[in-house]
């Protein structure tokens, strides 16, 4: 059974093979919509307890009112698509159809008890579906991290056979292995005609583009990647969703501008065709105007709120080892501008003297300098990078706007020697104390892994994004992984 370029396409009768990830994504969703209940029962139970504590006389009509919002909870976060596979497991659609369904729910009880001047729906809209709705977001939270652990060792992950060229398979094959928690794992791929033995780092060839479906069925896999390539055009495409169809398989398509999502991308339809509009990054005005002002704000006010703590921590590495304290040091900001980056010393005084002597010992592969045993780190500074506390005084550099919280790694002069036309886009932003690096790897990445997710940062920044790896940060550094 093969999906070519001809004319015909192979449609599979409707009692095809079903998603292998079907079983245990009908059980994730059931256990949701139990936690939500119960995350709803007990919101109502708090205020109602809370009420009967303090002498409150309820009604009766109070006691329906609440069993009634307990049932209407599951359906307004089921209108809200809460429960919708694609929704859950990463990305902030869950929590945004979290929060929606449950502000929706509010809202029309609030307009209800106001049209019929009901008191008694006010405590259950002022106290009981907020609290409902902050237990819900902590549950969604702690089931998404759970779902994570699973997938770590292998478990709860979806079939995916990947379609397309050699070197853009591979790199997708690098991302799903590094990142398990998206819960994709290449199976197969099937690849031209002329390529069929080629080596995919142990993901097995079995097929080529015309024999796509036909792998699917045999491998019983839950989704189909098609990486950009001129072979497969829009009528192949399209006969293939329609053969993938009948199984319910999934079908991803990756477009050949990457690293480009969210609100700048938009379908609109030109002409009778759907095309791809793709709006320019912002560099300037309002939005980089309320960025600057969120940095500098949270800056002040971690400098004053970490004051004492970076005095002792000076205090400690005077102690400890000779020289001062602070290591100042030249970097590259926005536009090529320099500057000069402020940190706590965590090597001895003549690191740089050192340096020319241990070129060869790079672990990077790229043009950046790292060692992941450096025998130029001082015992305090080993434990002060581990968690990143050698990163705190750069908080000065965003108080003056040399830096931002979040955005690229700032690299050294003689790095940006070094780069060539792509990598300078990392340029146009300031460099940021924490970025897409810091929470995706840290010092494991690759040099072009560390370039890739500096420049999908670029593409794509937003407050919001900011705000994300802000809280991915926190639970990075205290884990001390990925630092030397």
């Amino acid at each position: 059974m093969r999906v070519g370029t001809g004319e015909s396409a192979v449609v599979l009768p409707k009692s095809g093979l079903r998603p292998a990830s079907s079983i245990w994504t009908r059980a994730y969703l059931r256990l949701l919509l139990c936690g939500d209940t119960a995350c709803v029962l007990l919101a109502c139970v708090c205020v109602l307890t809370v009420r009967l504590v303090a002498g409150v006389y309820i009604p009766l009509e109070e006691y329906l009112l609440g069993v009634g919002l307990v049932a209407a909870w599951p359906l307004a976060l089921m209108t809200g698509g809460a429960y919708r596979q694609r929704a859950n497991g990463e990305g902030s659609d869950e929590f945004k159809a979290v929060f929606n369904g449950g502000v929706s729910l509010m809202a029309a009880v609030a307009i209800l008890a106001y049209a019929t001047q009901t008191p008694i729906a006010r405590s259950f809209v002022m106290a009981m579906l907020p609290l409902a709705l902050l237990a819900t977001l902590f549950f969604r939270h702690r089931m998404r991290k759970h779902l994570h652990r699973r997938r770590a060792v292998g478990e709860y992950m979806r079939q995916v056979i990947a379609v397309g060229h050699r070197e853009s398979i591979l790199d997708l094959v690098m991302q799903f292995r590094r990142q398990p928690y998206h819960g994709m794992e290449v199976v197969g791929a099937c690849l031209p005609e002329d390529a069929l033995d080629a080596d995919l780092d142990g993901v097995p060839v079995l097929g080529s583009f015309g024999d796509v479906v036909g792998v699917v069925r045999r491998e019983g896999a839950d989704a189909v990647a098609v990486l950009a390539c001129p072979e497969l055009d829009g009528a192949a495409l399209r006969r293939l969703a329609w053969s993938l169809e009948a199984t319910r398989t999934d079908l991803f398509v990756a477009p050949a501008l990457l690293d480009v999502a969210g609100p700048r991308i938009s379908i609109r339809p030109v002409a009778g065709m759907p095309l791809m509009h793709v709006e320019h990054p912002e560099f300037d005005g309002m939005r980089q105007f309320v960025k600057t002002a969120f940095d500098r704000v949270v800056a002040g006010a971690a400098l004053l709120g970490l004051a004492l703590p970076m005095l002792m921590i000076a205090a400690v590495i005077r102690m400890t080892s000779p020289g001062p304290a602070m290591f100042f040091q030249t970097r590259v900001g926005k536009r090529g501008k320099e500057f000069r980056v402020v940190k706590f010393r965590t090597m001895v005084v003549d690191a740089e003297q050192l340096k020319g002597a241990l070129l060869d010992a790079n672990d990077f592969d790229g043009v950046l300098f790292k060692i992941r045993n450096d025998p130029r780190i001082t015992r305090v500074g080993a434990f002060l990078r581990k968690y990143s506390l050698d990163e705190l005084p750069q908080l000065l550099n965003v108080l003056r706007g040399e830096m931002s919280l979040v955005g690229p790694r700032p690299p050294l002069p003689e790095e940006v020697d070094q780069y060539g036309g792509d990598v300078r886009r990392r340029l146009v932003v300031k460099p940021g104390i924490t970025g897409l690096w810091q929470v995706s790897g840290r010092s494991d990445l690759t040099w072009e892994e560390s370039v890739r997710l500096d420049l999908r940062y670029v593409e794509n920044w937003s407050l919001i994004l900011d705000l994300q790896i802000l809280w991915k940060t926190w639970s990075v550094v205290t884990r001390g992984e990925g630092a030397y």
